[in-house]
């Protein structure tokens, strides 16, 4: 049975005491968890440990850690989501976590405008940090995904990494898998490389021109299926499929 499992923004190492914020001590108080219990604890930046809780207060717990493990990072892959309801924005900020995405960057689509209840600024970018690090705790993934301010998109583009673009397009060839599209990313025969670069447009769809200032970058257009799925549906499951590519060759 696995322990529960709680995430520190500050460092901690085997044979120190860690005092927990409130939010947490928060979490311990409605699991009911008694002085003496065993807990994980997350740093969101590799680090996974394992103590006891041996001290429980209004504001603050304290844990004596007695083990740590440095986790390797998992194969870069950086999502580009629209800015969009905030809501399922949200929704899809939680899914990234546990799905180990590596960076997070809404981009300003001409559609994303239009949009009334849309989730952009500090405010908004400190929620979606805070549901990120609740998705960490329950998946006790070890990294959380690097968060960059919204940005339009020909700064979006400049500022993803070089790798593996792809852009996802209803009428574009099958992800999982179509060989054409391996070809037009410059994919090898052995399997995906990193980093790759997952690109999602807004409701609605991307116009034509975002459309083309994206292959122009080199960004190979792909579905995922026959449907019209919702930006954030789109985004994890491409975010699945492509963890899934890279464990094992592609498939013609």
């Amino acid at each position: 049975m696995s322990i529960p499992s709680f995430y520190s923004a500050e460092p901690f190492a085997s044979g120190q005491q860690l005092t927990l914020g409130e939010g947490e001590a928060h979490h311990i108080r409605v699991r009911r968890l008694d002085i003496g219990t065993r807990v994980a604890l997350l740093d969101g930046q590799g680090t996974r440990g394992e103590g006891t809780l041996v001290r429980l207060a209004k504001r603050n717990a304290t844990v004596q850690v007695d083990r740590i493990e440095q986790v390797p990072p998992p194969a870069p892959v950086h999502l580009l989501l629209p800015i969009a309801d905030k809501d399922r924005m949200l929704w899809l900020a939680e899914k990234a976590a546990e799905l180990g995405a590596t960076s997070w960057r809404p981009v300003q689509y001409r559609r994303s405008r239009s949009v009334a209840a849309r989730g952009e600024g500090t405010v908004f970018t400190q929620k979606v940090a805070a549901r990120m690090q609740s998705a960490l705790e329950q998946s006790r993934n070890a990294w959380l995904p690097t968060i960059y301010p919204e940005a339009t998109l020909d700064r979006a583009i400049a500022a993803a990494p070089k790798g593996v673009r792809l852009l996802l397009d209803g009428d574009a060839p099958a992800l999982a898998r179509s060989a054409d599209v391996m070809r037009a990313a410059e994919v090898p025969a052995g399997g995906l490389p990193t980093p790759v670069v997952i690109a999602v447009g807004p409701e609605g769809g991307i116009e034509p021109d975002e459309t083309a200032r994206y292959v122009e970058a080199g960004f190979a257009r792909a579905s995922i299926g026959q449907t019209i799925l919702r930006f954030e549906t789109a985004a994890i499951a491409a975010l699945g499929i492509v963890r899934s590519l890279l464990d094992g060759p592609a498939t013609p």
